[in-house]
């Protein structure tokens, strides 16, 4: 497998990586413009647009991220390894690429929301006021929710917006520094 940048002029691969999205994440993208817009808008300066090439010239993986709190602080999203291949390291591969490519840019901090609109954890279904950060505490992975994959990869809970995504349907805020802590 080889990670790439991807590249306005490789159409093949810029659609490989929208069929990613519509079909990794059904919920969110079920429109195919919508999901070639969202990669064409990982294409831009100020982001970061990786995929993982398999050896038989696939795209089987995509992961992106744009800058933010001038250059700091970087946002990753997406992360979309397609079903076949996942399990075999791929957004472990992805994600450590993307940690690079940060650092490089001069980043400290990667940020990200996962969403539970599916009764992946704990708060699903939940009411979470008044003790927000209570019942964050007591989180719980049901159903494989990708938050305990970012925790593996060295990512804390750093938040939680409670219906986000309508009543008891949360984004869960997670954040890791890549960046060397000076002194």
């Amino acid at each position: 497998m080889e990670i790439i940048s991807l590249s306005k002029v490789d159409k093949s691969r810029l659609e490989e990586a929208a069929r990613l999205l519509l079909d990794g994440f059904t919920a969110s993208w079920n429109d195919w413009t919508e999901c070639v817009e969202e990669v064409e808008e990982s294409l831009q300066n100020d982001r970061i647009s990786r995929v993982a090439i398999h050896e038989n010239g696939k795209v089987v993986g995509w992961i992106a991220g744009a800058s933010n709190y001038r250059g700091n602080v970087w946002d990753l999203h997406p992360l979309v390894v397609h079903k076949d291949y996942q399990g075999q390291g791929i957004g472990k591969a992805l994600v450590a690429d993307f940690e690079s490519c940060v650092r490089e840019k001069g980043g400290v901090t990667i940020f990200l929301g996962t969403d539970d609109e599916d009764n992946g954890t704990t708060l699903f279904g939940q009411e979470l006021y008044p003790d927000v950060l209570g019942r964050l505490q007591q989180i719980k992975n049901r159903n494989h929710h990708p938050f305990g994959f970012y925790e593996k990869a060295g990512f804390s809970i750093v938040g939680v917006l409670p219906d986000a995504n309508g009543f008891g349907k949360p984004d869960i805020f997670m954040a890791k520094r890549v960046a060397k802590l000076t002194k």
